[in-house]
């Protein structure tokens, strides 16, 4: 290795075991955590497993797992449900902030990154003996600069917006672990988004892909959303279908290391692994399985946008201009489920919306009787305002808000609501 001082071109001896995304045709097993909105962390488990993942356990608001390179490079275009794909560089129990920028010291960072590469770093912590973690995280930078400044004789720069490396720690009350992050931009940010996109808050797509399996719905039975506004739960369902990989048309953060090579197996750019979705159609002849509308025809035409971009025929999802307090029952469709994230997120205390939400309540309980209803909602009072019986409750995080999956069979009458 060289050391440090003026020479700007110095450049680290060769290391004896290369980097695995520098030899990703290797099978070492790496340590990696894969995080996630918190409530879909046993389905982010059992999608990990079928993508080739090993020694997996569902943590909170992520996974626990361990894979060659060429399985990591594969969730990471695969998965549906993860935010981001971490690797774990070095964990130790710790003292205090001595013992952890120890920690970072001897981690292999010329291996990653470059003076040429920009950084950012992160801290997260749980019960954590330390007094400040803002000066902590100034100091696990530091820690890494000054030993690629030692190795290549000066140092990266930092960038807090589009970093070529990030450098992710966690510490709780008795560890410190390093992580990389192999993601870059979070994972559910899946590239087809257009720039008219750009109303409410839409719903992140990895929690709107795991909405419509948490509830119980299957591919290939039909799905609907009244609410649908850009089309984010239909547009991953019917990806889903499609058998689709999520990350095949966006770049990722393990694709910026210091040295990285695709693997020459070939077929790595194919299906994300798993067995490939069954078709979606009930026969050839019949109708679309999945089904959208919005009362908002621009907003419409924005999912539609956002459904050809993300690589869907038109025909994969049935978009219509509809009120969801008169849309009707998609023709010869029996049975099936009604899934949404509709705009009543907080309690609803005037009297005028609680009304309307008890006659949506009534209309569906007629016009969708044999259907399934699933609604995700800050509300948890919801079940009673709409005068259904939930089924089941499912915790769901939706960012910041605690939130509530609720899962009705529609038929079934709940108690009279309170008024407010």
């Amino acid at each position: 290795m060289a050391g440090g001082g003026s020479d700007r071109d110095a450049t680290p001896a060769a290391e004896t075991t290369p980097p695995p995304w520098a030899a990703p045709d290797g099978d070492t097993r790496l340590i990696l955590f894969a995080t996630c909105p918190q409530g879909i962390e046993p389905l982010l488990a059992e999608e990990i497993v079928a993508l080739g993942g090993e020694s997996v356990s569902a943590g909170s608001a992520g996974v626990h797992w361990s894979a060659s390179w060429a399985v990591v490079e594969r969730v990471n275009r695969g998965s549906r449900l993860a935010s981001r794909v971490l690797l774990r560089l070095a964990a130790a129990p710790y003292r205090n902030e001595r013992d952890i920028l120890r920690l970072v010291a001897d981690v292999p960072w010329e291996q990653a990154m470059t003076p040429d590469h920009t950084l950012r770093v992160d801290l997260s912590s749980r019960r954590a003996r330390l007094k400040s973690l803002r000066i902590v995280t100034l100091r696990i930078k530091d820690a890494i600069v000054d030993r690629l400044r030692e190795r290549f004789g000066r140092r990266p720069d930092v960038d807090t917006q589009d970093p070529d490396v990030r450098v992710m720690a966690f510490v709780d009350e008795r560890e410190a672990a390093i992580y990389l992050d192999l993601s870059g931009e979070s994972l559910f940010k899946r590239g087809w988004r257009g720039r008219l996109d750009k109303g409410a808050a839409p719903l992140k797509e990895n929690l709107a892909a795991a909405l419509p399996l948490l509830a119980g719905w299957r591919p290939g039975e039909p799905l609907l959303d009244p609410f649908c506004g850009s089309g984010t739960i239909v547009i991953e369902a019917a990806q889903r279908l499609a058998g689709l990989a999520p990350g095949a048309h966006r770049a990722f953060g393990f694709e910026r290391l210091a040295g990285y090579r695709r693997p020459s197996a070939p077929g790595h750019e194919g299906h994300p692994g798993g067995p490939a979705p069954a078709p979606g159609d009930p026969s050839p002849d019949g109708p679309a399985p999945i089904f959208a509308s919005d009362i908002d025809s621009a907003i419409v035409r924005v999912a539609r946008e956002n459904a050809r971009r993300a690589g869907l025929d038109s025909a994969a999802i049935r978009f219509a201009v509809a009120d969801a307090f008169t849309v009707k029952r998609p023709p010869h469709v029996a049975s099936g489920w009604i899934v949404t994230n509709p705009p009543y997120g907080e309690r609803l205390d005037e009297i005028g919306d609680a009304e309307r939400l008890l006659a949506l309540g009534r209309r569906w309980r007629d016009e969708f009787s044999g259907w399934r209803l699933a609604w995700l909602t800050a509300d948890h009072g919801l079940p009673g305002r709409l005068g259904l019986r939930a089924r089941r409750r499912i915790p769901v995080m939706n960012g910041a808000l605690d939130c509530r999956l609720f899962v009705f069979d529609l038929g079934s009458v709940g108690p009279a609501p309170e008024r407010p």
